[in-house]
């Protein structure tokens, strides 16, 4: 992101998460309040991850989402790509996703950040 105010928005919630762990009210709606920064810098991937993020937060009360792994698995018969993700601690996920978020021009960042789209869409429809 470029804005500085989203900067300095995904800083505190960064802080916030690092000292104090997922707090459910707090968290989601500082990432409400960060989704119109990636929207405004037409940003679509980094909006869509953001509103599943609260969403999820807010459905669950937690991020039950994995880190994606470093490797995908390709699938040859079908020639698909799978990402995998390793269990983690839902606060280290959502740290690791809020570094991803902060630096989303870098190219296997945003690979990650399909993954965390994906893996909370599959969440969503399994539970």
């Amino acid at each position: 992101m470029n804005n500085p105010k989203a900067i300095k928005l995904l800083d505190k919630i960064t802080e916030e998460l690092e000292h104090n762990g997922i707090i459910t009210n707090t968290i989601v709606q500082d990432l409400k309040d960060l989704r119109p920064f990636a929207v405004e810098e037409q940003r679509p991937l980094l909006a869509k991850t953001i509103r599943l993020t609260f969403e999820h937060i807010e459905e669950y009360e937690t991020f039950a989402i994995g880190i994606p792994e470093d490797e995908p698995i390709e699938d040859e018969e079908l020639g698909e790509v799978e990402l995998e993700t390793t269990d983690a601690e839902p606060k280290e996920s959502l740290l690791y996703l809020l570094s991803l978020i902060k630096d989303s021009e870098n190219p296997t960042n945003r690979l990650d950040l399909r993954a965390y789209v994906e893996a909370m869409q599959e969440y969503a429809e399994e539970n």
